[in-house]
């Protein structure tokens, strides 16, 4: 770890995902502050907790206290909430928690840790989005636009703190094997032929682009091909998973369900 990064604040950091990277950066040495509903599992005296639901508008400006408080050298907004189903099946309350959760609490997070970062002339914000923010996919439509929605803030922010010392970060992951990974999300991968990693690995490739303060991170192939590919010629890209997603429909002949995860 760079040795700048000594305060961390990170949401998502009790799930399946996040507790490896939390892992990795107090094992160089960085002091931590998790902020989600439950205690991480990490026993680790470097890691420490803090309470607030982001789902809830009280529960981020509570989080949003809690950066100002830390004035951490990092960022990490990694807690997610995911749906997955037809569209028109998703209630508006988990629609409204779904943007909360996944775009309105970085966004503001980040809007809190900017003027410390700024002031001091350093720091670095860490946002993970996923590859189906780039690559709109049937059935995931909240999702997949909730975090398109960070990747243009995470681009715009990082155009916004040019010719300063602070870092702007979008990693994307593809599927990771996570509590995020429903059965039925697993029975949609084996019809699709939906790529899914470990999050060990995953974790250990968000590490090297926290050291490098890298730009964007799109993770596996083929799907950085397909982020390029949706960009120029979505055509291509819509034929190539139409095929899938005609395989997957009788998944929806019962209500879709949404999972959290961090």
């Amino acid at each position: 770890m760079t040795q700048s990064i000594k305060r961390v604040v990170f949401t998502g950091g009790t799930g399946g995902l996040g507790r490896h990277v939390v892992e990795g950066l107090a094992r160089e040495g960085a002091e931590i502050v998790v902020i989600s509903r439950q205690r991480p599992a990490v026993g680790l005296p470097c890691v420490g907790h803090a309470s607030a639901d982001l789902s809830e508008p009280s529960g981020i400006a509570d989080a949003a206290a809690i950066v100002k408080r830390e004035e951490p050298d990092l960022l990490v907004n990694m807690a997610g909430i995911q749906y997955f189903g037809p569209a028109e099946l998703q209630s508006f309350d988990d629609l409204q928690r779904s943007y909360m959760v996944n775009l309105i609490a970085p966004v503001a997070l980040c809007q809190a840790c900017l003027p410390i970062m700024k002031r001091r002339n350093c720091g670095h914000v860490v946002n993970v989005g996923s590859i189906i923010g780039s690559i709109g996919m049937a059935n995931f439509a909240a999702y997949a636009s909730a975090k398109a929605g960070l990747r243009v803030f995470s681009e715009a922010l990082r155009r916004e703190v040019s010719g300063t010392s602070v870092a702007v970060t979008y990693v994307a992951p593809r599927a990771v094997r996570t509590a995020m990974l429903s059965p039925k999300i697993e029975k949609y991968a084996g019809l699709t032929g939906m790529n899914i990693d470990a999050p060990e690995d995953v974790a250990e490739r968000i590490l090297t682009a926290i050291r490098a303060r890298e730009k964007e991170v799109f993770i596996g192939f083929p799907e950085r091909l397909f982020v390029r590919l949706n960009a120029v010629l979505p055509g291509v890209v819509d034929a190539a998973v139409a095929r899938g997603d005609r395989k997957a429909k009788d998944l929806f002949s019962e209500t879709a369900t949404s999972k959290t995860g961090g």
